[in-house]
C-alpha cells in the first residue's frame, strides 16, 4: 500500500457493505491484521473512526468487496499522513457533548449506529462509533437511544474528572432531533418510546437533576454527524 494513489474520503458515500456482498471469501487473517492496525490508530484518527467500525463487523467472513474497502481507508490515509489533533492550552475546560445517529443503517440487521464527540473546551478528547444494541422503530427512537447511550460515557467522564477536582453540571449536550430531545425531557411515558426498553430511560433522571441540558443543533453544525455515516470531501 505504500506506492497506492490517494484518496479524498476514508469510504465512498453511496457504499453500503453487508454480509454477501460478491461471496468471495478472502483471507481471514490478512483481513483481521490490517482492521487492527487501523484500529489502533481510531486513538488519534477521528476521521476513519466509521468506516473503520463498519469494515470490521465482517472480520467472520470477509469477501473481496470488504477488503476494498479497508484498502480505501489505507489510500486515505497515505493522502493524510499529516493531518491530526491539535490541543491549544487557553480554549478552556468546559465539558460539551455532541450525540446523532443513523437509522437502520446496517444491511444485515437494520440496526442503527450511533456516534459521540465528547469536548474539552474547543479540544476533542473522546469519540465513538457503534451499532445499537437494538432495533428501533423510527428515527426519533433511534436518536433517543443514542443519547442514551452516549450520555453513559459523558457520565463516565464526568466521573474521572470529578476525581481530578473538575466539577460538572449542566453539561450541553447537541443532539439534531427536537422530537427526542422533548421525549427526554418530558417526565412523562411517550406514547411513541413505551417499547423502549426501560435502561434507554435514565437519561430523563439526568435531565431532571440538572446533570444534563439537552440543546439542538443542526444537522449541517452537528460534529458527530461523521461517526455515524460516510460523508463528502466538502
Amino acid at each position: 500500500m505504500e506506492s497506492c494513489d490517494p484518496v479524498g474520503t476514508p469510504m465512498e458515500i453511496r457504499d453500503k457493505l453487508d454480509v454477501y456482498q460478491n461471496r468471495t471469501i478472502v483471507d481471514t487473517t490478512k483481513y483481521r491484521s490490517m482492521i487492527g492496525a487501523i484500529m489502533y490508530l481510531t486513538s488519534s484518527r477521528q476521521d476513519i473512526v466509521y468506516a473503520t467500525c463498519l469494515c470490521s463487523r465482517y472480520q467472520a467472513k470477509p469477501t473481496e468487496k470488504h477488503l476494498k474497502e479497508v484498502k480505501r481507508i489505507f489510500r486515505y490515509l497515505r493522502g493524510t499522513v499529516n493531518t491530526g489533533l491539535w490541543y491549544t492550552k487557553d480554549s478552556g475546560f468546559e465539558l460539551t457533548g455532541f450525540s446523532d445517529a443513523d437509522y437502520a443503517g446496517c444491511k444485515d440487521t437494520f440496526k442503527s449506529t450511533f456516534g459521540g464527540a465528547q469536548f474539552l473546551g474547543e479540544k476533542l478528547v473522546s469519540w465513538s462509533s457503534k451499532k445499537q444494541d437494538c432495533t428501533v422503530l423510527s428515527t426519533v427512537e433511534a436518536e433517543y437511544v443514542s443519547l442514551s447511550a452516549y450520555y453513559a460515557q459523558v457520565l463516565w467522564m464526568r466521573t474521572q474528572l470529578t476525581d481530578y477536582g473538575f466539577h460538572f453540571n449542566k453539561i450541553p449536550i447537541y443532539c439534531d432531533s427536537k422530537s427526542a430531545i422533548a421525549i427526554s425531557c418530558n417526565p412523562v411515558q411517550h406514547l411513541r418510546i413505551k417499547h423502549t426498553v426501560v435502561r434507554y430511560h435514565f437519561i430523563k433522571e439526568h435531565v431532571e437533576k440538572g446533570t444534563i441540558e439537552l440543546y439542538f443543533v443542526k444537522t449541517d453544525y452537528q460534529l458527530a454527524d461523521l461517526f455515524t455515516k460516510s460523508i463528502p470531501v466538502d
